[in-house]
């Protein structure tokens, strides 16, 4: 049985807890704001762009490198958005679980499959687990600029057209709400036709009157197609990877204000269970040390 004096350290160490899980809750909250506001600028242009992009690789009446390809791949690059730092609930495992339940999947139909982490946490977990890890970009929190996922696209375009993989995938978990996320597995090379369902979701008013060989749609080129191409697919790529950065760092958020808004709230709990326990054992003691003083008075008589 914990003594007095250990059950107020207790409780006394508790609320400091609490208040630490308060004020990161707090803090999560208003860079949730920041990050909600700009997944929700960013995505508009981003659906429009992997519109039109995906449309006119459903055509089939253009080429370009990063454009869909016929042959089957055999290397296999998985890009995966996680966090550096952790107290954000689930977010870190559920994309962790999806690309470690994909690579044991895989491993032995393809003959490579290599990863490109964002976030150290991710990185942490496969280093010990013997898979090749191509990069490993972190501080994403605080450096989350649009010139970083050029970078990184630009990387992974290059190492695509080399030939050193057939197909790039994206990992990342989809801003829903505060406390709703999505682990998301999207192949961004090379850029697949949109199907019907991505067409209604990116401009449902577009394709509402449209059969599946107009998905494609008509356009009038000025300069010619190529050369459009040339310049807007790259930009397509860089912006997809710069909204999932976006849609990650918006989903590391709220998973953490969720994650510290529970913490608080048990902490709450914790420090009336104690206090109870505390009170019914300081009136334990009084009634012991009352009970001996009389018996004491009695033993006088």
């Amino acid at each position: 049985m914990p003594s007095l004096k250990d059950i107020r350290r207790k409780i006394s160490s508790t609320k400091n807890t609490q208040q630490i899980t308060k004020a990161m809750k707090m803090v999560s909250a208003a860079k949730l704001r920041r990050a909600q506001q700009a997944i929700v600028a960013a995505r508009p242009y981003a659906y429009k762009i992997h519109s039109v992009i995906s449309r006119l690789a459903s055509g089939g009446e253009f080429s370009h490198p990063l454009l869909t390809d016929s042959k089957e791949a055999s290397r296999v690059l998985l890009v995966v958005l996680t966090s550096d730092r952790g107290l954000c609930g689930a977010f870190n495992g559920n994309i962790i679980k999806f690309a470690d339940r994909y690579y044991k999947e895989n491993k032995e139909k393809y003959k490579a499959v290599d990863f490109i982490f964002v976030g150290r946490k991710a990185n942490e977990y496969f280093k010990k687990r013997g898979v090749t890890i191509v990069e490993t970009i972190t501080n994403l929190v605080n450096e989350i600029k649009f010139s970083m996922a050029l970078e990184l696209s630009q990387k992974i375009m290059k190492d695509y057209t080399e030939g050193s993989y057939d197909k790039i995938i994206l990992v990342y978990n989809e801003f829903k709400s505060a406390i709703s996320q999505k682990v998301i597995a999207e192949q961004i090379l090379p850029v697949a036709p949109m199907t019907r369902a991505e067409a209604a979701t990116a401009s449902e008013n577009d394709i509402k009157e449209s059969s599946d060989s107009e998905l494609a749609g008509d356009y009038i080129f000025e300069p010619a197609p190529n050369v459009i191409l040339e310049s807007m697919v790259p930009k397509h790529f860089a912006i997809q990877v710069y909204r999932a950065m976006l849609e990650s760092i918006a989903s590391e958020h709220g998973a953490r204000m969720s994650a510290m808004d529970g913490a608080t709230r048990n902490a709450g709990q914790m420090i009336r269970k104690l206090t109870l326990t505390y009170n019914k054992l300081r009136q334990a003691a009084i009634t012991k040390e009352l009970m001996e003083i009389v018996s004491g008075a009695e033993a006088l008589k």
